[in-house]
């Protein structure tokens, strides 16, 4: 044994040179409590540095980073319990243990004396995670709704960057920024407000319109690109919020009608069938599959003067599309819901049109106002439908998105302090159908969520950054 931590101190030696290396006296048989919660993870192998704090006690700690079974590979150093992991040496360190598992070694000084903790084991896959995340930031409440923007981050990196902020368009809301098949080079977004308008971007070039069906007072709201970037469907949607004087939902958002349409942007027409439009049900939150023949959303009942809200539920729906013909048929009811005394949103189907993931709560289809809300996945060939259990918490789950590989979800979660959402990243293994433990956005500084008021709103993973935010401004001002 003394033989074998002689040569460990060896390595750690020719690895880091000067560096004096702490050889623990005794050990703790528990790995360290961390912030955030990096533990027992699957990393993308084109991660950020998942950057934490230690909460343990200690007058100065030490953490090893390596390769399992292997040689440590990064050694940090410190009086504080900051773990900041060098960008550059996390990279070198991503390509060796691609397929493997790595080691946080932490030890602490504790007493005057060298204790070393059981090491924290997490996973390296050899599958990358798309390199950008959008999302819409803005207050939780919507109080400020007039302070907001979207923006996009590196997550190989911290880098943060605006691709469009409302102060620049006369503080107008901004928001539903969606894309097709995870590429910026088809998008669209609303802009709501006096000089308000949908901005549609293909073929590089963007224009302002206003999709709405005939003799209809309601316009477009939630899309979604059909695969061959002719056609959006949309839901129109008559939105109403709610305030509650007490209980856990303080904001309860409703539809008061809502049917869905498609819109060509091609011809710049609106149509729909009504099979999907009319008093008698509302739909919305529409989700294509990957071959562009199925529309999936969300159904329930329609409206009506004085009804509970919490007797509205949504059940899954699709309707098939032929693309030749421009025309919707045949509606089948893929998952009732509301036989179980609950509620469907946000259905997102997989890259390989397999499996479909939804947001489930007690009532209503606005999950990120429900802490009940969990993730759902749906097995499209058997039918089978199951609870995430391996993602979800005591807390709002909601609005979750594939990567364009399928091998990552990003998710929408409140579990930190039941206020403020943010992203999760898991990875998915789609020959089981289960998925890993889920972990936090990384940051640059690992408090940095104990004091960012913003809500990350609709995050979109997509295969490269967006370029056209100038276009976006001068879009929305026109």
């Amino acid at each position: 044994m003394k033989i074998q931590n002689l040569f460990y101190s060896i390595l750690i030696v020719i690895q880091f040179g000067c560096t004096h290396y702490h050889q623990a006296k005794s050990g703790i048989d528990r790995s360290p409590s961390i912030y955030p919660d990096y533990t027992d993870v699957t990393f993308p192998v084109n991660i950020a540095p998942p950057d934490f704090r230690i909460q343990e006690e200690g007058e100065a700690f030490q953490t090893e980073i390596g390769v399992a079974d292997g040689a440590c590979y990064i050694l940090i150093q410190d009086n504080e319990p900051i773990v900041r992991i060098p960008e550059r040496k996390w990279k070198m360190l991503l390509e060796k243990a691609a397929g493997k598992r790595i080691y946080f070694r932490i030890s602490a000084k504790q007493h005057g004396k060298w204790v070393r903790y059981s090491d924290i084991q997490d996973s390296i896959s050899v599958h990358e995670i798309d390199p950008f995340l959008v999302y819409r930031l803005l207050y939780p409440g919507y109080e400020l709704w007039n302070e907001m923007g979207i923006y996009q981050r590196d997550l190989t990196t911290y880098r943060q960057t605006p691709i469009a902020e409302n102060r620049n368009f006369g503080k107008q809301c901004i928001n539903c920024h969606t894309f097709n098949r995870n590429s910026p080079d088809t998008m669209m977004l609303h802009v709501r407000g006096e000089h308000g308008g949908t901005l549609v971007y293909r073929g590089g070039n963007i224009e302002k319109v206003n999709p709405k069906l005939e003799g209809s007072k309601r316009g477009a709201t939630y899309p979604a690109w059909h695969p061959s970037g002719k056609f959006i469907a949309f839901s129109a949607n008559e939105i109403q919020q709610f305030f509650h004087s007490s209980g856990q939902k303080p904001i309860e958002v409703s539809d008061l009608a809502a049917d869905l349409m498609l819109y060509d942007v091609r011809t710049h027409e609106s149509f729909t069938d009504s099979l999907v439009c009319g008093d008698s049900y509302m739909e919305t939150f529409p989700a294509w599959s990957p071959d562009g023949k199925m529309l999936y959303f969300c159904r329930a009942k329609g409206y009506r003067q004085g009804m509970p809200l919490d007797s509205i539920r949504y059940d899954l729906y699709r309707i098939h599309f032929d693309e030749e013909q421009a025309k919707l048929h045949t509606l089948e009811c893929v998952y009732e819901a509301s036989a179980l005394h609950k509620s469907v949103s946000f259905p997102r189907i997989s890259p390989d049109g397999k499996f479909l993931v939804f947001a489930r709560s007690d009532y209503g289809n606005f999950s990120i106002w429900h802490p009940e809300s969990d993730l759902y996945l749906l097995t499209l060939a058997t039918g089978e439908v199951r609870n995430i259990r391996e993602v979800n918490s005591d807390n709002v789950e909601s609005y979750p998105t594939w990567s364009s590989s399928g091998r990552w979800l990003v998710f929408s979660s409140k579990r930190l302090d039941g206020l403020w959402a943010r992203p999760y990243f898991a990875s998915f293994d789609p020959e089981t159908g289960y998925l890993g433990k889920p972990f936090l956005l990384p940051q640059e500084e690992p408090d940095f969520y104990d004091t960012f008021t913003y809500t990350y709103n609709r995050p979109e993973l997509i295969k490269k950054p967006v370029k056209i935010g100038d276009e976006i401004v001068k879009s929305a001002n026109r």
